[in-house]
């Protein structure tokens, strides 16, 4: 059985088409990601998906129950942490896991059980009756995460759930994120962070202007990025101008920076990696490390949508400047 099922979802915002005719599925026990830019069409999928928003066409089914048809039927089996979903500052940890166990009509004895096992499990029990002002933007997630889990959904909603937070809290979430799919549960992600997308999901949609324009396993989209190979190189010394000396070796179609060491894009890595064997006897260089790298996924993305992963962090950060502005207004 899918856990999602989409046939032709389409969603207009007046003349506005911002989701255009996409189908997909999700199997239950799958850590799945849809993967766009800001204003692709990701958002207003998983609202549509999760009863929030209904579509202009197309039909929905989530958990076997059409999200139209029975929205109250798919939220009393769905969890959903969105971009900003907060707990309350004012109540603790342990508050917040009780008041949101209450509006699921679960017994007070079962919530309790449930909200121990998950503050456990996330690694805040300890300060469960700290209130959630005190705790860190990734503490406050995890609370918000644990929130939408109390009436043990099988599947769960995310929607950019690393969005703004550290390095160190961005990997504990996704840490507790696969634990939890390990465990059996479905997994709805949605994120502009390509890495996050390699690292978590079974499969990946791609998203652009609304149309899902690939959709398959990283693996599987990376494989398919054929057109070019990248070598990759580190010197054992800095050479000013470096970057457009390589660029003239035979067969480099490109050439760019990556920290200290220098990426070239070849469709004849064997060509490029004797040109740099000559290049740095020439120059009198010693080669500290040389690779052939197979693509990334962040390469079939950018072969995909014409969009970095830098374009995307860019776009992101200009749309959720614009949600504050919102709010604030």
């Amino acid at each position: 059985m899918n856990a999602i099922n989409v046939d032709n979802l389409t969603k207009y915002y007046g003349d506005l088409l911002a989701v255009d005719h996409i189908s997909f599925e999700v199997k239950q026990g799958e850590f799945f990601g849809l993967l766009g830019p800001n204003g692709a069409g990701k958002t207003t999928t998983i609202r549509i998906l999760t009863g929030l928003l209904k579509p202009t066409s197309g039909v929905v089914h989530v958990m076997e129950t059409d999200v139209v048809k029975d929205p109250v039927n798919v939220k009393a089996q769905i969890g959903v942490v969105s971009e900003t979903t907060n707990p309350y500052l004012e109540m603790s940890a342990w508050d917040n896991l009780m008041f949101a166990g209450s509006l699921h009509g679960i017994p007070k004895k079962e919530r309790e059980e449930r909200a121990k096992n998950l503050l456990k499990l996330f690694g805040i029990y300890k300060r469960r009756n700290e209130r959630v002002e005190k705790f860190s933007r990734g503490l406050r997630k995890r609370v918000a995460i644990a929130m939408a889990l109390i009436h043990d959904p099988p599947l769960l909603f995310l929607d950019e759930p690393t969005s703004g937070l550290d390095v160190q809290s961005a990997r504990m979430i996704r840490e507790l994120l696969r634990r939890l799919n390990e465990r059996g549960m479905t997994i709805f992600l949605t994120t502009h962070y390509i890495e996050e997308a390699d690292m978590l999901c079974d499969r990946v949609g791609i998203i652009k202007d609304g149309k899902l324009i690939a959709l398959d396993s990283p693996e599987n989209l990376k494989a398919a990025d054929k057109e070019e190979r990248v070598v990759e190189a580190s010197f054992d010394k800095r050479v000013e101008g470096i970057e457009k000396e390589l660029a003239r070796l035979p067969a480099v179609n490109r050439v760019k920076k990556h920290g200290d060491k220098i990426q070239l894009y070849t469709d004849d890595p064997s060509e490029v990696v004797h040109g740099i064997s000559r290049f740095a006897e020439e120059r009198n260089l010693r080669i500290v490390s040389i690779n052939t790298l197979t693509p990334t996924l962040e390469d079939a993305f950018v072969t995909l949508t014409g969009l970095s992963s830098l374009d995307m962090e860019r776009m992101e950060q200009i749309g959720r400047l614009r949600r504050m502005r919102i709010r604030e207004a």
